[in-house]
């Protein structure tokens, strides 16, 4: 009998070897940082100096007493400055300032406008149409905020009548004096002459 039970043993260490690794539940992914300033509950702290619905100091007070406070007066309590000690507090409309900083924050990318530089590129000898069509892009830009990147290229023999190409360069000058200013004077990159004037 004793034999038998030892083979059984053997046999069922030989079943389990086989097996793959029992797993362990994966633990909890860890809660993501609230967005936003601490509200009502999320108020770890014992005492909290209180700044009323009317702006008035209140001094410091105990959480509990005035997330009561807050709630008797329909509104949250908002925690204003958290790195001082004990934090500031107010009891406001969170919805409210919510709203109000959101909208403050999308104005402010707004006006944060990114400035590109865009190009023109010309000949030396452009004929009069071109030059107004190029004149009424670089006119658009300039309305938009942007600035533009002269390219002046030479071709060939017109490297030895630069003159003309620099008479085409003050024109450009004179036309857009009223809507933009020279950011960096004409010079020679190779064989082209780069300039570059930005928005008044």
């Amino acid at each position: 009998m004793p034999a038998t039970v030892s083979s059984c043993k053997i046999a069922a260490s030989f079943h389990n070897f086989g097996e793959p690794p029992i797993r362990r539940p994966n633990k909890a992914p860890p809660t993501a940082a609230k967005d936003g300033p601490r509200i009502n509950d999320d108020i770890r702290n014992a005492q909290i100096q209180l700044i009323d619905q009317t702006g008035e100091n209140k001094g410091t007070i105990e959480t509990v007493a005035a997330i009561r406070l807050a709630q008797e007066a329909g509104m949250d309590l908002v925690e204003i400055s958290p790195n001082v000690s004990p934090p500031v507090c107010k009891i406001m409309d969170y919805g409210k300032y919510k709203y109000a900083a959101q909208k403050k924050a999308t104005e402010a990318r707004k006006r944060q406008k990114i400035v590109e530089i865009k190009e023109i590129k010309l000949r030396p000898m452009i004929d009069d149409h071109d030059y107004e069509v190029k004149m009424r892009a670089m006119q658009r830009f300039f309305e938009e905020g942007d600035k533009v990147k002269i390219t002046l290229r030479y071709r060939g023999r017109e490297m030895a009548h630069q003159e003309i190409g620099t008479k085409l360069l003050d024109k450009i000058k004179t036309d857009v004096a009223e809507l933009a200013k020279v950011e960096q004077d004409a010079r020679f990159e190779g064989r082209q002459v780069v300039m570059v004037l930005a928005p008044r």
